[in-house]
Order: C-alpha cells, then structure tokens, then sequence
C-alpha cells in the first residue's frame, strides 16, 4: 500500500516507521528539511521498549512528484490541516483514504473539502511519540490502541482492513462502528485539563491539587456531555469527574498538558477544536457553554499576548 504522513513530526514517525517496517510504500511530510534530510541520510530511528532500530523510509518536504496514495494519515496541528491539505492536494486521489488522528474534533468536516466523503475516517490513537534529534523518535505502542471509523457510523470492509494493516504493523487497532463514541470520550478528557493547564502554567501535579480547578474542569466536561447527547453520541463516561480523573491518570505530577507545551513554545495552540469546538456545536444546538467560552477567551488571550511579543 503506498501511504503518506502528513504531518509526520513525532507521532506521525512511529505511524510512518512501523508500517515502513511492515513492507508498504511509506512516504514521511514534514516541513522541516533538517528531518527530511537526516531520515534521507540515516534513516528513521525508533527508540522502543528498551530496544533501538533504524527504518528505511521516504522523507519529504511536500508532495511533490508522489501522486496520489493510498492512505493519506494527517497528523499536522488541527490549526493547519486546510492549509496542509491545500498545499499537498495531489496525495488525494478519487480512492485515497483519508484518516485524521489529529487531537479534538471537527477535522473530518475539512478534510470532506479535499475528499470523496466516503473516503474520509476519524481516527482516534493512544500511541505516543517524542522526536529527540531530527529522525530519531522514541515511541510508546505497547498497548496503546488506534480506532477508526467513518463520520456516519459505516461499517465498511475496507476500514476493517485497514485496522488489519495497523495491527499487523505493530499498532493495534480497531475498527468501531461507534467511533463517534470514541471521539467525544477522548474529546472529553482534553476539554477536562488542557485549557486549564494552558491558563495556568501548572503541571497536573499543581492542577490537581487545587479544587477550584477540578470545579471549574468538571463544569466545563459537563457542558461538553449535554452538547455530545444532544448530537446523539453514545457517551462512554456516565459522570463529569470520570474525563476529569481518567486525563491523569498513569502520568507522573510533572507532565503537562499539550496545549501548555504549546504556549511554552510560543506556539498556537489547538483551543478551537476542543474547548472551541464544544462552543461551536453548543451554538448550532442552542446548548449554553459559558465555561468552555471562558476557557476560550483566555487561552486566546495568551496566544496574543505572545504573538505581540514577537
């Protein structure tokens, strides 16, 4: 199967090199030539489970001379998918599957702009990854699992062979009718800790300590319940605090959340396609959401703040 990564940073290389690995015809876009040109030059290194391998694998800055693929996984930042899939629309053929695994919700409404609909999968993965040196990643996989599905519930063969090609590339993974399920629970956990953190400053060992925080968190999941039973979604969580104990649990008092390592680097963070997203189908709906707009408002106030100290 020919595949392209788009967006293939930290994550996207463990996707990328595993299914390398398994044979197919893998093809990592990164905008970074330094990645580009270690992965040309050494090849893909994956540090996993104490053990370490380098990967033959394609490496690009753009589209390019590719054509169109397969499978096309998108992993760049929710912020940029339009933009990354306009630059690189040659990938997209009339039978490429095309799977978001980016954080939050909302992506599959971009990504129909630039696909056949019944093309398009929502993904969702517990996979992790961390980019140490340009082309040199240590993964988490071992037990962690990827679900995908279609927007509409379909339960379709081909989806089912592709969570058969994930699983025998070393990535578990599932395909879910119900992945809307899927996708609001893990919605759920990130609406729970990541605006708060962001705010903040703190790692969830500070976070957790303070109950007006874990008030504010549950509150803001609680608008996000309502507004995911209102769409109809099948909620796994039955209480408020559920997200807010599960976003920790497992991790150290140090960690901290991805939208705070994102204001840490001055960068924009993914607000609107998780608190902001929550907001927007609470208007559609006619579903109050003051917490997750207030939550809103103050992160996007710190992205300005740091955007005019540049």
């Amino acid at each position: 199967m020919r595949i392209a990564v788009l967006g293939a940073g930290s994550l996207g290389s463990v996707f990328g090199g595993h299914l390398a690995e398994a044979g197919h015809d893998v093809t990592l876009i990164n905008r970074s030539p330094a990645f580009v040109d270690a992965v040309r030059a050494r090849g893909l290194t994956l540090n996993e489970g104490g053990d370490s391998r380098t990967i033959a694998v394609s490496a690009a800055t753009g589209a390019e001379g590719l054509g169109a693929v397969d499978l096309l996984i998108v992993l760049v930042k929710s912020t940029g998918t339009e933009a990354a899939l306009a630059a690189n629309r040659t990938l997209i053929g009339p039978q490429t599957w095309v799977v978001s695994l980016q954080n939050g919700i909302g992506q599959e409404e971009i990504l129909a702009g630039f696909a056949a609909p019944n093309r398009v999968l929502i993904g969702k993965t517990y996979v992790g990854g961390l980019m140490t040196t340009p082309g040199e990643v240590t993964a988490g996989t071992r037990g962690k699992v990827t679900y995908l599905g279609t927007p509409d519930g379909r339960t379709e063969a081909e989806v089912s062979e592709l969570a058969r090609i994930f699983s025998q590339a070393g990535l578990p993974a599932d395909a879910r009718a119900d992945i809307l399920t899927v996708v609001w629970d893990k919605l759920l956990v990130n609406v729970a800790t990541g605006a708060l953190s962001a705010i903040t400053g703190l790692s969830y060992g500070a976070l957790y300590a303070l109950p007006e925080v874990a008030t504010t968190a549950q509150a803001a999941v609680a608008e996000a319940m309502a507004v995911a039973r209102a769409l109809g979604v099948a909620l796994g969580f039955t209480s408020p605090e559920g997200p807010w104990l599960q976003a920790s649990e497992g991790l150290p008092p140090e960690f901290k959340a991805s939208m705070l390592q994102s204001i840490e680097r001055g960068q924009r963070t993914e607000i609107d396609f998780i608190n902001g997203a929550v907001v927007r189908y609470g208007a559609r709906l006619g579903i109050p959401t003051p917490v997750n707009a207030t939550l809103v408002a103050g992160v996007k106030g710190i992205e300005a703040a740091l955007k005019g100290t540049k």
